[in-house]
């Protein structure tokens, strides 16, 4: 790959492959090089594959993004594929930024690469105010603090209202600011959808009211729903506080799904497992197990989780119990379930 100059007096067209290497929602990163570029009147080419494609034919710049660690085997096909590609993202091991790479801020997003998806995707915050063991985000990310109002967010006028803001700490940036934000999305008949989920340890009942006072939806924008996180069994007390915080303000327990860290710690039974998983059902709650990606060092113990979630998101746990459950008899409900490994 020859790099070029990014500078606005070149001439010369430059031809930019973007690669998404995994993840299901609009990669932002991707979105706002390839509006940096064509900016430049750069041709730009979307895919998701990591190999060498038919007509591919010469690029100049290659890019690539990563959400997962259990990515490593793409993220390696595409350095094979494109010795100089530019690879960056939770999953990588690099820590460079979109900043770094094209030398200043640029906030424009080229929704063009996803022409089927219609919400408007962004943060209005970065950042968290907690250091779980487990989490990237306040290496990379650094103290919660305020980025973008819903006007830069929001695509405009010809648009949905929908707003899939992946913020990792909504009320975690200062309160005049959340306030701004709830307010924006309240008087604009936004529908919003906040799955990085709420910090429900930090919850405040004002926090929770205003929660109750939006128009709060799942990925799919069709049912009402909080997501939080119960992650440590040390956190029951603190989590079921939040949790009746949220009930208290109006919101049912069945619109609350809780992501379940499970595989983590390794000192974690299934005993404790079991417990919180028990609570969060008696309670009213949706549990949603996320599985620590442990292959390396406990691939027996990481098989033998792997079978909790696929029971559990299914709803399976409804009518089988667990003790029946055969993970290679899959239901095609079960087949159709998201289920995913927490990014290491």
């Amino acid at each position: 790959i020859r790099r070029v100059g990014s500078g606005a007096s070149r001439c010369k067209r430059v031809r930019v492959k973007l690669v998404q290497i995994d993840g299901k929602l609009p990669n932002l990163a991707l979105m706002q090089l390839a509006s940096w570029h064509k900016a430049r009147g750069d041709e730009v080419v979307y895919t998701r594959e990591t190999s060498h494609e038919l007509f591919d034919g010469d690029f100049d710049r290659v890019y690539g993004s990563a959400i997962f660690k259990f990515s490593a085997d793409k993220i390696a096909r595409l350095r094979h594929t494109y010795p100089d590609a530019i690879i960056g993202g939770t999953g990588s091991d690099s820590t460079r930024t979109i900043e770094d790479v094209i030398g200043g801020e640029w906030d424009e997003r080229d929704y063009s690469l996803y022409p089927a998806y219609a919400p408007s995707l962004g943060f209005t915050q970065r950042g968290c105010r907690l250091s779980c063991k487990f989490c990237v985000v306040p290496g990379k990310e650094g103290k919660a603090r305020s980025v973008m109002s819903i006007a830069d967010i929001w695509r405009g006028e010809g648009h949905p209202k929908r707003l899939h803001l992946l913020d990792n700490d909504f009320f975690g940036q200062p309160e005049d600011q959340w306030r701004a934000r709830v307010a924006e999305i309240r008087d604009g008949g936004f529908k919003v959808c906040l799955n990085q989920g709420i910090n429900v340890r930090h919850l405040t009942p004002a926090a929770a009211e205003a929660l109750a006072s939006m128009e709060i939806r799942d990925d799919q924008f069709k049912e009402r729903r909080i997501y939080t996180a119960w992650d440590n069994l040390k956190d029951e007390e603190v989590f079921f506080r939040g949790a009746r915080m949220l009930v208290d303000a109006g919101i049912k327990p069945r619109q609350i799904m809780a992501y379940m860290l499970v595989g983590f710690d390794k000192k974690e039974t299934w005993d404790r497992i079991w417990h919180r998983f028990n609570r969060m059902v008696a309670f009213g709650i949706e549990p949603y197990p996320m599985v620590f990606d442990c292959r390396a060092t406990d691939p027996e113990r990481y098989r033998a989780l792997k079978q909790f979630p696929r029971w559990v998101v299914t709803g399976l746990y409804r009518a089988v119990p667990f003790s029946e459950y055969d993970a290679s008899k899959k239901s095609k409900r079960e087949q159709e379930a998201v289920t995913g490994d927490l990014f290491a």
